[in-house]
């Protein structure tokens, strides 16, 4: 008996580290070394005119992906950096893609022009959350270099500087 609680004990412990390593990977903080600079997986989703947009017709420049809604309170704070960073960086070369999770394009279009959103927003699916190793809260956001390949993953709101400093340095990079 002492044997199969030792065992069950063991299992429990090892369960809850990898949690934990998996858990906090994503505490706001760069995981770039989680992601070992994998291709980004490329989609085709639909913006909010209707036009198709294809992520793969950005390779060659710095992509931020920002998965996000219009309920979030955290996306709420980060869009007026983004469309800052894409005012300050879109000339040298970085595109943000905003992808929304809401569940359809009614809420998007206005909300997108009361932030005067710089940059396409496109309509999310769960298999594009799927694609990028599921989505289960938002923001999340993907840092995308010009090879294709991402860089940074980031879960939950992240200072503006932390994305600055590391498209700054993707961009540097050809």
């Amino acid at each position: 008996m002492r044997f199969v609680l030792t065992a069950v004990a063991l299992a429990l412990a090892a369960a809850a580290a990898i949690y934990s390593v998996r858990h906090n990977r994503g505490s706001g903080a760069a995981t770039s070394g989680a992601t070992n600079h994998i291709l980004a997986p490329d989609f085709t989703l639909p913006q909010l005119d209707g036009q198709m947009l294809r992520l793969s017709t950005y390779r060659g420049k710095v992509v931020l992906l920002d998965f996000w809604a219009t309920w979030c309170d955290p996306c709420r704070e980060e869009i007026p950096h983004f469309v800052e960073l894409q005012k300050k960086y879109g000339d040298r070369g970085l595109q943000i893609i905003g992808i929304s999770m809401d569940d359809g394009p009614e809420p998007v279009r206005p909300f997108s022009q009361q932030f005067h959103m710089n940059y396409p927003v496109v309509m999310g699916t769960a298999k594009t959350g799927e694609l990028y190793g599921g989505i289960l809260g938002l923001p999340i956001s993907f840092l995308i270099a010009r090879d294709g390949r991402i860089h940074a993953k980031h879960i939950g709101a992240t200072d503006a500087a932390v994305f600055e400093k590391e498209i700054k340095n993707l961009l540097q990079t050809h």
